[in-house]
């Protein structure tokens, strides 16, 4: 839980309302939220990745009510990514196993079909048995400002994140680094280098004159 330890590896972006967005987001927000709430991977399909938005301080609870979402100023929710893939060479030790104990009690290998439904089994047993693995990214959104931090370090995760929230939101989000935002006010790239104080050429010259 980052937003509320301190952590500082976050992107911060500036929050612009697309043409669809709702009158009121503040009070849509909710409602955006559970519409895109996570929902666990289900077992039984063959589905291997679920994401959707949980509460700040429980990554299982989806009801957004405004004490678990509203913190003065600030909305705080999160972003989970939950992932179930039964490893490859897992699957196969249990298969050649199963083939073994079969040809044993049958006195023969197992047919393409018998073996078809045979790994169809397994891998149903290993995704019963398998714990997901749990990311879950913390976003702080300051409704007056119009800005929010995504509390994440993989460009891909910030990425996937942005693009959850523009489409549950209906909302543009734009980097708030100093590149896009002179980009934004039509400011040269030339004039984001570094300056001659920065740099200390005046001090350089000053030495140099003075050892001449």
């Amino acid at each position: 839980m980052p937003v509320l330890r301190g952590a500082v590896t976050f992107s911060r972006f500036l929050v612009e309302p697309a043409e669809d967005a709702p009158a009121d987001l503040k009070r849509s927000l909710v409602r955006a939220l559970k519409a895109r709430a996570f929902e666990p991977i289900d077992r039984k399909s063959e589905e291997e990745r679920a994401s959707g938005f949980v509460e700040l301080e429980n990554s299982e609870g989806t009801d957004f009510s405004p004490g678990s979402v509203s913190y003065g100023e600030y909305t705080l929710f999160a972003y989970r990514v939950d992932t179930l893939k039964v490893p490859g060479p897992v699957l196969r030790a249990e298969l050649n196993k199963w083939a073994a104990a079969f040809e044993k009690e049958k006195g023969r290998p197992p047919g393409r079909s018998e073996k078809a439904e045979g790994r169809a089994s397994l891998r149903q047993m290993l995704r019963n048995r398998a714990v997901p693995g749990t990311k879950v990214h913390d976003l702080s959104w300051n409704l007056e400002a119009r800005q929010l931090q995504i509390w994440a370090a993989s460009r891909t995760a910030v990425e996937e994140v942005m693009n959850a929230v523009e489409t549950a939101f209906k909302v543009k989000l734009l980097p708030l680094v100093p590149a896009a935002m002179a980009e934004r006010n039509g400011l040269a790239e030339a004039s984001l280098g570094p300056t001659a104080e920065l740099l200390g050429v005046e001090l350089s010259a000053e030495v140099s004159h003075g050892e001449a």
